[in-house]
């Protein structure tokens, strides 16, 4: 029943985003901020765990689950280190997956030759 959630809510998410590029004039990179604002807004209320312990990886992995890390590593880092926590937080919990998009995006080139469009 696990992956049936993740499956459905994960496509549910992106069903949501490709309607909202196709009826409005939202540019791809505008939608993708929004993702990660509304997931830093439901995680500041409290309602990205329990939707996350339902929707598995359906949840965490769109950018939705990567607003919630960054809310989460904000208020762990406030915690601990008080005001500054506000700007060291996001960047520690949010250097893992950019790391790993840049590094796997260059392998990702050298195996595949992209050639500019022309």
């Amino acid at each position: 029943m696990d992956y049936l959630n993740a499956f459905w809510v994960g496509g549910a998410i992106c069903a949501l985003v490709q309607v909202i590029l196709e009826k409005t004039k939202l540019l791809p990179g505008r939608v993708m901020v929004l993702l990660v604002v509304s997931g830093a807004l439901i995680s500041f209320f409290g309602w990205y765990e329990p939707f996350m312990e339902y929707a598995g990886a359906g949840a965490s992995v769109p950018l939705l689950g990567y607003g919630n890390i960054l809310m989460k590593g904000v208020k762990e880092a406030v915690d601990e280190s008080g005001f500054i926590g506000l700007f060291q937080g996001g960047f520690k919990t949010g250097a893992v997956g950019c790391a790993a998009a840049l590094i796997f995006g260059y392998l990702g080139s050298l195996v595949f030759q992209p050639k500019p469009k022309k």
